[in-house]
């Protein structure tokens, strides 16, 4: 079969003789573990030997796994490495990538990656098309060191800070290694420039996988709060809060999470986002709560932030479509059950918001349900179910189902992508047609990546614990990207591209348009990178609306017809050099 085909890597044995995380693999145990001996490239050369050799080990005992891999460069000088906060982008630096697919199933995963300063990446893979979501963070640690012959690197991976499925021997794993002043990329599996990494479906083999042990599943983590204020002419006003967050494993496949009193105060901030629109923006959720197990309950493809029916944000917080800037809501009590059971993903959360007198918010019960169900060798069908609205308006529901199918051997080597969705909400006093479906075709390779997509938004729909910023409309949007390389001595590859974005109403009357031809964008051996582009763009608000408002002052746009066109002229210097930046 398939597997027989993929490479296999064998866990192994870690016995109780601890692994310091220093990054140098030196303790014995790591001698006589199975290895990676090389990656092979797929960028410059697909199928090519790479300027140095990378080995990757991987050990297990029943708590954890550890990764070490060794990363041999020919001139360690020149490692490009700048990042040190979680979670920035590695994209543009040397680094590693260290994919496991822990239910072996092609669609789900978790990417973890490591730069040789240390910064960490973490993130899960979308089921709905093989992007990331870099927001979920788990419990890992990863130690590197740099020598004469290149960088290495340990990772910790503590087994309870995965899911996966009962019983398995074996996991999928991929890995890739970025060189990133040779803009050389090698990989253990699936060595295509059509794939990417997170593409689980093509991932090689983890063998002998130890019996895991997850003990009582349990963790409790009570927390206390104390406040104090005291305003002019009054007595100093004084607070406390107990809150408590339980989480227990039912199995390795399912997590249950229960949350008393939320205290989110170790929360990340929102980026300030300055919004110069009409419609309201999108901030990502960042509380862990509702991050865990957050790809079970992503819907659909090529909905992008037009249409999110389950947005977690819309509990526990007053949003600004609210009049609320992310005034926080408490919550009283919440509970979550997230996992796979066979070839079902479930998710259900049920979450109590206590009432906020000054804003007029009563107490609310909301709920959630997403099943889906994996069929033929990539795809899935679901639905979605939510009820309940944190503002206390009645008869709050949503339904919808999704199918993706996706295919990473259309015409034998090429990925496709198509999906197709509906949706369908209610609450007392909603007019109009309360519905929004649509569809996606990509077809997204190295040479050609083609994308169409269409969603229909009817007026009356606007789902209580959704994110939909602009109803009554229907849009389309396309793009063709032609990306040949020329095998010139000087350019990697030129990228060509032309695409649009359209949004009429309902009527058929246009709203806005974007119009984007990039005749010349090239990527140069070097990694420096020049682009020329035109970007036409309409827009007709049929009423005036406010870009800035405050007491003093405001700035309104009018009701009218605009257009404009843009020219965009872009140099980038490549991240190897002493000095690089952009001019745009």
């Amino acid at each position: 079969g398939k597997d027989e085909e993929k490479p296999r890597l064998r866990v192994g044995a870690l016995s109780k003789q601890s692994v310091k995380l220093d990054g140098v693999l030196s303790e014995p145990v790591w001698a006589t573990a199975d290895s990676i001996t090389n990656l092979v490239t797929i960028e410059p050369d697909e199928g090519g030997v790479p300027a140095g050799q990378t080995i990757v080990k991987v050990l297990g005992n029943s708590k954890e796994i550890i990764i070490g891999a060794v990363c041999h460069d020919p001139d360690p000088a020149r490692i490009v490495s700048f990042s040190k906060a979680r979670d920035a982008e590695l994209d543009n630096e040397d680094h590693l990538t260290i994919v496991l697919d822990t239910f072996q199933d092609g669609r789900t995963g978790y990417v973890f990656a490591v730069n040789p300063s240390g910064a960490r990446f973490d993130a899960l893979v979308s089921p709905q098309g093989g992007e990331v979501n870099s927001d979920w963070d788990a419990v890992w640690e990863a130690g590197t060191s740099r020598d004469n012959g290149g960088w290495s690197a340990e990772i910790r991976i503590p087994i309870q800070s995965l899911r996966f499925k009962r019983g398995l021997s074996s996991w999928g794993l991929n890995v890739q290694r970025r060189v990133q002043r040779l803009q050389e990329t090698s990989r253990w599996s699936g060595i295509k420039r059509d794939y990417e990494i997170s593409q689980t479906s093509q991932a090689g083999i983890l063998a002998d996988l130890p019996n895991f042990d997850l003990g009582l599943g349990l963790s409790i983590r009570p927390a206390f709060t104390a406040r104090s204020e005291k305003t002019a002419g009054q007595n100093r006003d004084f607070g406390s809060d107990l809150s408590l967050d339980v989480t227990q494993r039912l199995g390795p496949n399912i997590l249950t999470s229960l949350t008393v009193n939320t205290d989110f105060a170790e929360t990340e901030v929102d980026a300030r986002q300055t919004n110069l629109t009409r419609f309201e923006i999108l901030f990502p959720e960042k509380r862990t709560f509702f991050l865990e197990g957050a790809d079970v309950f992503e819907f659909g493809i090529g909905l992008d932030e037009a249409v999110v029916p389950f947005f977690s944000r819309r509990i526990g917080l007053f949003s600004e479509a609210d009049g609320g800037e992310g005034v926080e809501i408490p919550i009283a009590v919440g509970g979550k059950l997230n996992g796979q059971v066979g070839n079902t993903s479930l998710g259900a959360l049920v979450v109590r918001t206590r009432n906020v007198d000054h804003l007029g918010v009563p107490g609310a019960t909301m709920g959630v349900v997403r099943v889906k169900q994996k069929i033929f060798a990539e795809s899935s069908v679901g639905m979605i179910a939510t009820v309940g609205d944190q503002l206390g308006r009645p008869g709050s529901w949503l339904a919808g189902a999704d199918f993706t199918y996706r295919n990473s051997r259309f015409l034998g080597d090429k990925n496709l992508q198509i999906g197709v969705w509906g949706l369908r909400n209610g609450r007392k006093g909603l007019e109009g047609n309360k519905s929004a479906y649509g569809f996606e075709i990509d077809f997204p390779n190295d040479l050609w990546d083609n994308i169409l997509s269409s969603k229909r938004i009817c007026d009356g729909f606007d789902p209580s614990l959704g994110f939909v910023p602009r109803s009554g409309v229907h849009t389309w949007d396309g793009a063709v990207e032609f990306n040949p390389r020329p095998n010139w001595s000087f350019v990697r590859q030129m990228f060509h591209e032309i695409s649009f974005s359209l949004v009429d109403d309902l009527d058929f009357n246009l709203e806005s348009y974007a119009l984007e031809i990039k005749p010349v964008d090239w990527l140069l051996e070097s990694g420096d990178r020049f682009l020329f582009g035109v970007v036409r763009e309409g827009d007709r608000p049929r009423e005036d609306f406010d870009v800035f408002a405050s007491a003093n002052r405001a700035v309104s746009i009018p009701a009218g017809s605009y257009a404009w066109t843009r020219y965009i002229l872009r140099g980038a210097l490549a991240e190897k050099r002493k000095i690089s930046g952009e001019v745009a």
